[in-house]
């Protein structure tokens, strides 16, 4: 950890710490060359000498230098000084979109669809650029005291027009917002981005990510076995218009979402119009199917098939709840794998 007063670089006098994750201390800190403040994402001593974390650290960096958007968090610089791999952006004050949802509840309808409507203006810059961020979440959302909001972090981010680490049958992206691709380990796309796009709409309409779990394996594991729970049986106040926002933005089909997030900003924009105050609950084409057998990806890079009395099981022994009470069958070798599995996934949880 770097002291208050260190001088990185010859350049950037660190002020405080601000923010830890799981391979890199944020700072804030003063550019003493050009006389403003900076936030600085230093990546951790143990880190240093993992080339697979280094790249993603400078991944980061060239993803989001690709996006010169207003909200957007600015990559200023880059580099390396005493061993330290390090990344400068501009720096925020504010908060994460997260504590303001916590400290700002109930938000008025209004406010929900300027605030997501900065959001998705950022991620259809990025998807032009045919960059996919893969870890939407209100944590890695800020929002400026003036509420001006940027969208930050976009370490694992993929590009699809190079030749970029496709990540194939690993779960990345955190548990609560993840698609139901990504936590069957399948490849992301723009429609996973807009899956998490769902959710956090979702967060800031009740205040509440719609899943959750004593692991991250049973959250993970229900956003593909369960629906997103009704908004409006909650907050009945809610027009049907704006849950449809939600629920076609988080169908569990890909094919059944938004074509683009254009098309989620478009529907988003009239949701509150009069002409929609009466219109149908949205069903997917592509109905939830219970009874498939799943695929979890495992560390070696192989998967292990589940039947559904298997979910059930596994899904019990995350937390045991009462739908969840069902015989255990599971085998040796896929509680072997499930539990490195969990590790894996509470692992990139703390990124």
């Amino acid at each position: 950890m770097l002291e208050k007063g260190y001088l990185l670089a010859k350049r950037y006098k660190i002020i405080k710490l601000i923010g830890r994750g799981g391979m890199a201390d944020v700072y804030l800190a003063q550019d003493i060359i050009l006389e403003r403040h900076v936030a600085i994402k230093v990546m951790r001593g143990e880190f240093q000498n993992n080339s697979p974390l280094v790249r993603r650290f400078q991944r980061e960096a060239l993803a989001t230098s690709e996006l010169s958007h207003p909200n957007i968090v600015s990559i200023l610089d880059i580099s390396e000084s005493q061993g330290m791999q390090y990344l400068v952006m501009e720096y925020i004050d504010g908060s994460n979109l997260k504590d303001y949802i916590k400290e700002n509840y109930p938000i008025s309808m209004n406010k929900v669809i300027n605030i997501m409507d900065q959001i998705l203006s950022a991620i259809k810059l990025a998807h032009q650029h045919e960059v996919i961020h893969r870890d939407l979440k209100s944590q890695n959302i800020l929002i400026s005291k003036t509420g001006v909001v940027k969208v930050a972090d976009f370490g694992i981010a993929i590009s699809l027009g190079k030749n970029a680490v496709t990540q194939t049958n690993s779960l990345l992206g955190s548990v609560h917002y993840i698609s139901p691709e990504q936590a069957k380990g399948s490849m992301a796309t723009k429609q996973s981005d807009i899956y998490s796009l769902g959710i956090i709409l979702y967060e800031l309409i009740t205040g509440n990510v719609p899943f959750g779990g004593e692991t991250a394996v049973s959250i993970a594991l229900k956003h593909f076995q369960e629906n997103i729970p009704s908004i409006r049986k909650m907050h009945p106040d809610i027009p049907q218009s704006l849950e449809n926002v939600v629920l076609k933005a988080t169908s569990k089909d890909p094919e059944d979402r938004y074509e683009s997030v254009s098309k989620m900003k478009a529907d988003l924009d009239s949701a509150l119009a009069a002409n929609r105050v009466d219109e149908v609950k949205y069903e997917p084409a592509h109905a939830l199917k219970t009874d498939d057998t799943k695929v979890i990806p495992d560390l070696s890079g192989h998967v292990a098939n589940l039947t559904e009395a298997e979910r059930e099981e596994t899904n019990h022994g995350a937390e045991s709840s009462e739908e969840d009470k069902v015989p255990k069958k599971t085998s040796s070798f896929l509680v072997y794998w499930f539990r490195y599995y969990v590790i894996f996934i509470n692992h990139l949880l703390s990124i």
